[in-house]
């Protein structure tokens, strides 16, 4: 009932810069938290960053001060602005949201399809 769609996946050189993008839509009352998660192969998929809806913000210690995370509310949107890449940071990108339906105010998580990034020497 509630679809994410990421998009600013690519390649990119080290030391350079990328956008990552997360729409959500659907039967949303409350989006509460929203954020990044990320799957290298063969590994796990790990917390990456995630924000609530107050603006509070959580970091992986390998992306502080690397990396951002911001969201419009309005838009149900979450932005994750990466900067400084490694190669190590080379994983499949996974947005998330977790709020209340409209209707039924049951709780929802939901993951989006994933885009890639790829970061080069």
């Amino acid at each position: 009932q509630v679809q994410l769609v990421e998009s600013g996946g690519g390649l990119v050189q080290a030391g350079l810069s990328l956008t990552l993008s997360c729409a959500a839509s659907g039967s949303i009352f409350r989006i509460n938290t929203m954020g990044w998660y990320r799957q290298a192969p063969e590994k796990q998929r790990e917390l990456v960053a995630t924000i609530g809806g107050g603006g509070s913000t959580n970091y992986a210690d390998s992306v502080k001060g690397r990396f951002t995370i911001s969201r419009d509310s309005a838009k149900n949107t979450v932005y994750l602005q990466m900067d400084s890449l490694k190669p190590e940071d080379t994983a499949v990108y996974y947005c998330n949201a977790a709020g209340v339906l409209r209707n039924s105010y049951a709780y929802f998580t939901s993951w989006g399809q994933g885009t890639q990034v790829t970061v080069s020497l």
